[in-house]
């Protein structure tokens, strides 16, 4: 691995930690890039490209954060590319990797003696007079539809596979990966989905009808979401809570799997049932 790519959250902790693991790794002969952002507040003449050019141009990203650093990075990631998420934030299911059980890790990592998680990828696209339809959207957790404060209740149309499922109507709808569900999925009382399985979520947000629940359905069904609501305004499409943009009653929001996966770095410490436990604080009493 010759060339390795370092994005930090801007605090001073994350950014110090970036500019120390940038002198071991250039100590070690390695070249170091580093994400426009982490390299101005850096400041000492790495090399940088923009988050979403990162992966292209390094054979290692590390992430050191939260899970937003790490999204910011991943989801623009190629699927060859391993990822080292160190966590610097607060919750952290994706930056998996401790502070002190870092070294250790990336030692492992340049030696070749590691494993990595294959997570599966949505492609989103959106149709409509006012969006290019040739454009995608590739999202890690999930895609979400949301009204803003004032907007009244949404009344949304979901096809799967080309088959109607139902007329959804409450604050909005997400539709989550796997590696998603323990993000703005879990928050919404949707399930928690093992990160490897092949499965999609689409999730109501505060339902209008109690009985419409979360649903679970493999990932090779594409889904298609519409407005039913008329002359529909201040609806907003989101994207892995990073990016967004408002839609209107004329477009069609499509999801499907991407065939690009991100490589997750897995800590030789613990599980996802490790993780779990200790982020969700089960069986704290």
């Amino acid at each position: 691995m010759r060339t390795i790519g370092l994005a930090a959250k801007h605090t001073d902790e994350a950014l110090a930690f970036a500019a120390r693991v940038a002198a071991d790794l250039r100590a070690r002969g390695h070249a170091v890039l580093f994400d426009d952002d982490t390299g101005r507040a850096v400041g000492d003449g790495h090399p940088t490209h923009p988050k979403s050019e990162l992966g292209r141009n390094a054979d290692l990203l590390i992430t050191m954060g939260g899970d937003g650093t790490l999204l910011s990075i991943a989801r623009h990631a190629p699927d060859h590319v391993p990822i080292i998420g160190v966590n610097m934030g607060t919750l952290g299911f994706l930056t998996e990797i401790r502070v002190e059980e870092f070294p250790d890790v990336l030692d492992r990592v340049l030696e070749g003696n590691y494993f990595v998680e294959p997570r599966v990828t949505f492609s989103v696209s959106v149709t409509g007079p006012k969006h290019d339809s040739a454009r995608r959207y590739r999202v890690l957790n999930d895609a979400a539809i949301n009204k803003s404060a004032l907007a009244r209740i949404i009344e949304m149309r979901v096809n799967v596979a080309g088959l109607f499922v139902s007329t959804f109507r409450g604050d909005g709808l997400i539709v989550s990966t796997p590696t998603g569900s323990t993000a703005y999925n879990l928050s919404a009382g949707g399930p928690i989905i093992y990160p490897t399985m092949g499965a999609v979520l689409i999730t109501p947000i505060c339902p209008h009808m109690l009985t419409n629940r979360p649903i679970v359905l493999p990932d090779e069904l594409d889904i298609e979401i519409s407005l039913a609501t008329p002359d529909a305004q201040n609806i907003y499409l989101t994207l892995d809570g990073q990016e967004g943009f408002e839609i209107g009653d004329s477009d069609r929001v499509c999801v499907r799997k991407s065939e690009e996966r991100v490589l997750l770095v897995q800590s030789p410490d613990k599980n996802y049932f490790d993780v779990l436990r200790n982020k969700l604080k089960w069986g704290e009493g």
